[in-house]
């Protein structure tokens, strides 16, 4: 099979976000491609963080992403820093890969306009992204629209590198992701945990619906009687995320309509919610019950990673003249 690799930012536990953005395609494609997911810890140290809970935020993503289906018996599941061979293929890479590229990164202008002081690992973030996938010469990445810059990005840093020491890496493919744009619940930013506006996959029904009644929707709705647009509600993206189709096409027939109000609209979504984060809860509350099994995952996915990445850069040394001396 293919090999895939994704990485997730440990942020602790899965949101709606997380989910939906990532983590369910993972539990397909694992089925389709020989895949490597990684928690990509040395990405999460460009910005600001508290290093005593760096590893029990680790922990949190490795338990929510196995509750919601990562099957290590299928797909290599590891802490990036278990790996250090990211880092040293990163340097390599480095020395074939342009300063104005990385200048034109969409994501680094918007992370840096609100720093006074710019860190390098923010400006060259991207090359370790590359080095993530190039050290397992993944041949596919699966990512949403703002992460085609990146990705194009490790494709001309494979190119480069390829064209000046000799073929060594692939260049990988796009495997594009079908996300529906999920807004945070506050309506005016992604989901993001940093900004307080997510839903966690393991939280209970009363703390989601706590969440969920003051959620923003479409906002020309101002009365009950007033005819929906569910096209712009993200209430209603969440519910073609988790409800049934019949229950998707009632809410949209039946909020254009005014025949329910936003309040009605976000119960049924918080039924919908709970049957579909029920099992995952639960998983998740046996695993957190049983840490060595997650911890025996991570191991056993860091080894077999090691064994890979090894190879890959004992395969670069050569190709760049860092042999042993004769």
């Amino acid at each position: 099979m293919k090999r895939l690799f994704s990485g997730i930012q440990p942020s602790g536990e899965l949101h709606l976000g997380n989910y939906l953005g990532a983590v369910r395609n993972w539990v397909r494609l694992q089925e389709q491609y020989s895949c490597f997911f990684c928690i990509v810890d040395y990405h999460a140290v460009t910005q600001p963080y508290e290093p005593s809970l760096m590893p029990r935020r680790a922990f949190e993503m490795a338990v929510g992403l196995m509750a919601a289906g990562v099957d290590p018996a299928k797909a290599a599941l590891f802490r990036q820093s278990d790996v250090p061979e990211h880092t040293e293929l990163a340097w390599l890479l480095a020395s074939v890969t342009p300063m104005g590229e990385l200048e034109r990164m969409t994501q680094f202008k918007e992370k840096s306009e609100a720093l006074k002081s710019i860190p390098v690992g923010l400006f060259t973030y991207p090359v370790l992204q590359a080095a993530d996938i190039l050290l397992y010469k993944g041949e596919v990445v699966p990512v949403g629209e703002d992460q085609l810059q990146h990705l194009e990005l490790c494709r001309e840093v494979a190119r480069r590198f390829n064209a000046r020491f000799g073929s060594v890496f692939p260049e990988p493919a796009s495997l594009l992701s079908e996300v529906p744009r999920l807004m945070g619940l506050d309506g005016k930013k992604k989901m993001s945990k940093s900004l307080g506006n997510t839903i966690s996959l393991l939280e209970e029904p009363p703390a989601v619906w706590e969440k969920l009644r003051p959620a923003v929707t479409d906002d020309q709705r101002k009365r009950r009687t007033d005819p929906g647009r569910p096209e712009v509600c993200n209430i209603f993206t969440l519910h073609k995320a988790f409800s049934a189709a019949e229950r998707v096409a009632g809410v949209d027939r039946d909020c254009r309509a005014a025949a329910i109000g936003c309040i009605d609209c976000k119960k049924m979504l918080a039924e919908s919610l709970e049957t579909s984060l029920q099992p995952i809860r639960e998983r998740a509350l046996e695993l957190a019950g049983h840490p060595e099994r997650v911890q025996e995952a991570l191991a056993a996915g860091a080894e077999t990673c090691r064994k890979a990445a090894r190879k890959t850069l004992r395969e670069v040394r050569e190709k760049m003249g860092l042999t042993a001396l004769s």
